[in-house]
């Protein structure tokens, strides 16, 4: 078990190690881009990307106050699930009006890789 401290600390670590694992990677336009801190341009549409001692989840999270306007975005992303599903790997939730960590109501597109840790350093 760690304090909270060396957690924190391996967490850090596990981002910084990933970040400049993605550096290479370059965006759709060819840009250098943050991955980490990808920028959608739409105030209510993020990506996201949590890691802990169990698991790791990469969503697309939506998040417009407006629940009606919230289920649009998502309709839309809805109409290009084909074309998702062609692009990335992998199996996707697609999960309308939930709630996330506050309580807050989301939608979500995510995937989880079950049995990781933040903590391995393997």
């Amino acid at each position: 078990m760690y304090s909270k401290q060396e957690a924190a600390q391996l967490k850090k670590e596990f981002w910084t190690a990933f970040g400049q694992y993605m550096t290479p990677v370059m965006s759709a336009d060819g840009e250098k881009i943050s991955w980490i801190n990808y920028k959608t341009g739409e105030k209510n549409i993020v990506f996201k990307m949590e890691a802990d001692n169990k698991k790791a989840t990469v969503a697309i999270e939506l998040s417009h106050t407006d629940t009606d306007i919230q289920q649009l975005y998502f309709e839309q992303f809805v109409q290009l699930k084909n074309i998702f599903a062609a692009t990335v790997d992998g199996e996707w939730h697609w999960q309308l009006h939930t709630a996330d960590e506050y309580g807050k109501v989301i939608s979500s597109i995510y995937t989880e890789l079950s049995g990781v840790s933040v903590f391995k350093k393997e």
